[in-house]
């Protein structure tokens, strides 16, 4: 009988152990794999930890090594991402059997009366059931509530993984004090009754602990997005101010200049009438010019957009850089006006910064770009720099990440030779308010000059 106890527990609940870790980690890390690889990671784990003395630090520390080793070849998940979800999925399955098996001890501490084969045939069976299933509660709570696998930052990762590992150290610590110094025998000299109790309480608090560290990290995690977001907000609220006030500078130009087209007009017919065509041509040119002025050097089809790339771009050309815009947008569109000019402003910002540190015997020059096609539209800015020595990553780009990423789109970024490109991919669904107009709008003029 003591032989297939053996067996269940050592191949069948060993397996079955390893085999729901395996599980776990994949939906923990959002990956998908075949079924078979699931039952041969279970047999190969059982295989390996049979020789393993159980209940030790070793045995768990050769669990977490399987689940890292299954996280990265087989799933192909970052080491940093694997490794805290290894230890977190083996810190889980490990205390939840802790518990119930010290609570199923004290319970045979009451069962001394009855048949003590058949009391530990079923409490070892109920033992191993309840210890899955409270370890499957507690994946599917951190499923729910805790998954923040899309969202984790490598240089945060050691704030939530030490604590894990410690609180399995101190369980483990705690665990072998209680029993090497606390026992109570009968009296034939059998040890029957140890301190469960404290160490039951122990674990439960260390389940505790466990998702108190994982709420601590998560509401670390949206406050850092929060503060992200609003430093974002004023960036932007900041941009739009100042297009406004233009916006309104201009307007005030454009309602005096209709004011007096009527003057205008009158003059020209005046000095034609005279026959003095040339001065009538020089007037005519005179107001041409005005209302080059009143308009938009840049037209993208987004006034807003309008607005501050003629405004950058403006800069740049009284500053002898040589730009140029071929941008068409959709407009309206699913991508909130501010989003177009956090990205557009940090770009021109970074592009006028470079070539201004340029030597002036260089070609310095600016160039916008933007296709739309299907769901996606490409933003893309091209510049010249100085050289590799000169690339530097600031604010400017993180400002511009964390737009893309909003629109579940990216951001890259390369360099050949002085040529810097920055391209932007944004995600617009195909029930924005201008879907089937807006994609038809690509200007074939907006292809990169090397």
């Amino acid at each position: 009988m003591s032989d297939y106890m053996d067996f269940f527990n050592i191949y069948i609940m060993g397996s079955v152990q390893i085999l729901m870790g395996f599980y776990f980690l994949s939906r923990f890390m959002k990956k998908k794999v075949k079924c078979l690889y699931f039952f041969l990671f279970a047999a190969i784990g059982s295989v390996i930890i049979r020789v393993i003395p159980a209940g030790s630090i070793v045995e768990f520390g050769v669990y977490v090594l399987l689940l890292i080793i299954g996280g990265v070849f087989i799933y192909h998940g970052d080491r940093e991402t694997v490794i805290l979800y290894a230890a977190l999925t083996a810190e889980i399955m490990q205390l939840s059997y802790g518990m119930i098996n010290s609570l199923l001890t004290i319970l045979y501490s009451w069962m001394r009366s009855f048949d003590h084969k058949l009391s530990g045939i079923v409490l070892m069976v109920l033992g191993n059931v309840s210890s899955c299933i409270l370890a499957v509660f507690c994946y599917w709570l951190v499923l729910q509530y805790f998954s923040f696998y899309d969202s984790i930052k490598k240089k945060y990762m050691f704030t939530i993984l030490t604590p894990i590992v410690m609180i399995f150290f101190m369980e483990q610590y705690i665990s072998s004090v209680i029993y090497g110094n606390l026992n109570i025998a009968d009296e034939n000299g059998a040890t029957w009754y140890k301190n469960h109790v404290q160490l039951l309480i122990i674990q439960f608090l260390g389940m505790v602990s466990l998702f108190c560290i994982m709420f601590a990290y998560k509401k670390l995690l949206e406050n850092f997005y929060l503060n992200t977001e609003l430093f974002l907000l004023e960036q932007q609220e900041q941009s739009l101010n100042q297009y406004v006030e233009e916006v309104k500078a201009r307007y005030e130009k454009t309602k005096s200049f209709r004011h007096d087209i009527k003057n205008h007009i009158s003059v020209v017919k005046e000095l034609l009438r005279k026959g003095k065509s040339e001065q009538a041509l020089n007037y005519i040119g005179d107001m041409e010019s005005m209302t080059v002025e009143l308009s938009f050097p840049c037209s993208t089809n987004n006034p807003v957009v309008d607005m501050l790339v003629g405004n950058k771009l403006g800069i740049a050309g009284s500053l002898g850089i040589d730009v140029h815009c071929a941008l068409i947008l959709p407009y309206p569109c699913f991508v909130r006006d501010m989003d177009f000019c956090v990205i557009l402003s940090n770009a021109l910002d970074n592009a006028i910064h470079a070539c201004q540190h340029m030597d002036h015997e260089k070609e310095r020059y600016i160039r916008v770009t933007g296709r739309i096609q299907g769901d996606f539209i490409l933003l893309e800015v091209e510049n010249s720099f100085q050289g590799e020595n000169q690339l530097r990553r600031g604010t400017g780009l993180s400002n511009i990440k964390s737009v893309a990423e909003k629109y579940q789109g990216a951001m890259s970024i390369k360099t050949e030779g002085s040529v810097f490109f920055l391209s932007v991919l944004l995600i617009i669904p195909q029930h924005s308010d201008s879907s089937s107009q807006q994609f038809d709008s690509f200007d074939t003029a907006g292809s990169r000059r090397k």
